[in-house]
């Protein structure tokens, strides 16, 4: 037997004997996924960071409302339409926001922008040592070791007053705008011989400006293309404390580790695909949607192929319209209506007005398939921001690898700022419990073992529940 055979039996044996049967949870009312019975989340702590709406409960009964995302209490609309009636680029003050609670004036925002400008150049030698000696297929994977060996050089790593951890968070922040592109070119050296481009951060750039900046091999934009993705950014910067990865972030905070650490964790979180990958997993349907139909197909042709793929007859054979959906919004998404937007600018800019309109078509088409196919009078459905923005990054010469990462240059921002609160409110631990099912067995000599066979620990549910 190879080793692989070897792997293969442990690995049947490891599933046989991990293996819970759904009727337990059921049982017990355990709440999978921190979730409630109707859906919503487990409430597992207090926020002031960011608020998500979706719906609201009357009378314990879910009521769908047009979804709104609010930071430090400002509705997310009212806060990109004044950046863009005021002619300026968004993220910095939006860090601001939700790390210290206000709104910057402008002696404010010029102090805060100029020191996260100096502070996007990485250590010397940091993208040899680090992203080119120890190569990965993977940039999330790069960006994790990277917030490693940026601890193993901070002279203050373990310091936990609220002052250190503004520097580390506002450290991070500006140092993963950098690590991303970096991490990119280094990833496509390694494996696959291309150019090795290594730009020098502008601190007088904007947040988006700078990303584009490094990725690009004559480092040029417009002035569109960067407001876009500075858009882009402001969206994905937080979304309310029970996220995924936003939850790790205040899980790992609660043990009073360092910044760091917790930043590694995050990334981990963020880079499952159930989490951070749907922006991909929506411009890889799209294009298989486009190949099959085109781009001038029939809104019947459409609808037919659409509900092919929610029967799991084409495309992943997983039975999803993704981007149309989402866990806490039920009429609309705000951000994916403020993306919208900027994805019909940039695809106009771009010429590719054709693309944008299949995607207004799949929106609209597929959101009455999927109500169709699930044949539920209560259910609603909208799109959400990862629907346009795999298009928009797409427009924007973004490769599939950084959609992810990208989505973390982005969210870096919540995570300091949930971790800032964390660190200014409250040390405890959390521990939430579990309910064991395993029977009590007697130990087994070792003369005594039958290769093969085990004793049965099979749970069983009380009396006649059984």
């Amino acid at each position: 037997m190879n080793r692989q055979d070897t792997y293969n039996k442990w690995g049947e044996i490891a599933t046989q004997k991990n293996k819970v049967d759904p009727k337990f949870y059921h049982f017990y009312r355990v709440k999978r996924g921190l979730r409630n019975a109707d859906g919503t989340g487990v409430l597992a702590g207090l926020t002031t960071v960011s608020q998500v709406r979706g719906y609201e409960k009357r009378d314990e009964e879910i009521v769908p409302v047009e979804g709104r995302l609010f930071y430090r209490g400002i509705d997310i609309k009212d806060l990109i339409e004044g950046f863009e009636q005021e002619k300026r680029f968004g993220f910095d003050e939006t860090v601001y926001l939700l790390l210290f609670g206000k709104l910057p004036s402008e002696e404010e925002l010029a102090e805060f922008a100029g020191v996260m400008g100096e502070l996007r150049t990485l250590p010397l030698n940091f993208p040899r040592d680090v992203l080119q000696t120890f190569r990965t297929r993977d940039v999330m994977n790069a960006l994790t070791r990277s917030m490693l060996t940026l601890y193993s050089i901070d002279e203050q790593a373990d310091e936990l007053s609220v002052p250190n951890q503004v520097r580390q968070a506002m450290e991070l922040i500006s140092k993963i705008n950098t690590l991303v592109p970096y991490a990119y070119y280094s990833m496509r050296q390694a494996f696959f011989n291309e150019s090795l481009i290594i730009h020098s951060p502008d601190p007088k750039l904007c947040a988006a400006g700078n990303f584009l900046r490094l990725l690009r091999p004559n480092t040029e934009f417009t002035e569109l293309e960067a407001k876009t993705l500075d858009v882009a950014l402001i969206l994905h910067a937080d979304h309310g404390g029970g996220n995924n990865s936003t939850f790790t972030m205040r899980v790992t905070t609660s043990t009073m580790t360092d910044f760091y650490s917790s930043a590694a964790a995050a990334l981990g979180s963020l880079k499952g695909p159930l989490h951070g990958g749907a922006s991909g997993r929506v411009a890889s349907m799209m294009a298989n949607i486009r190949d099959t139909v085109g781009l001038d197909s029939s809104d019947t042709a459409l609808r037919d192929y659409l509900f092919k793929i929610l029967r799991g007859e084409s495309y992943d054979k997983q039975g999803k319209l993704y981007g149309l959906g989402h866990a806490v919004y039920t009429l609309s998404d705000p951000r994916a209506e403020i993306l919208r937007e900027y994805a019909r600018k940039l695809a106009k800019e771009k010429g590719r007005e054709d693309e944008f309109n299949l995607f207004q078509r799949v929106e609209t088409i597929g959101r009455e398939a999927v109500l169709e196919h699930k044949n539920n009078p209560a259910m609603t459905v909208s799109s959400n921001v990862d629907f346009y923005s795999g298009f928009v990054y797409d427009c924007l010469g973004i490769p599939q690898e950084l959609y992810t990462p990208l989505f973390a240059v982005a969210r870096m921002v919540g995570w300091s700022a949930h971790r800032l609160e964390l660190m200014s409110t409250s040390s405890k631990l959390m521990r939430p419990a579990y309910k064991s099912l395993g029977k009590d067995v007697p130990y087994i000599p070792m003369n005594q073992r039958v290769t093969g066979q085990s004793e049965d620990r099979t749970p069983s549910l009380p009396g006649h529940y059984s």
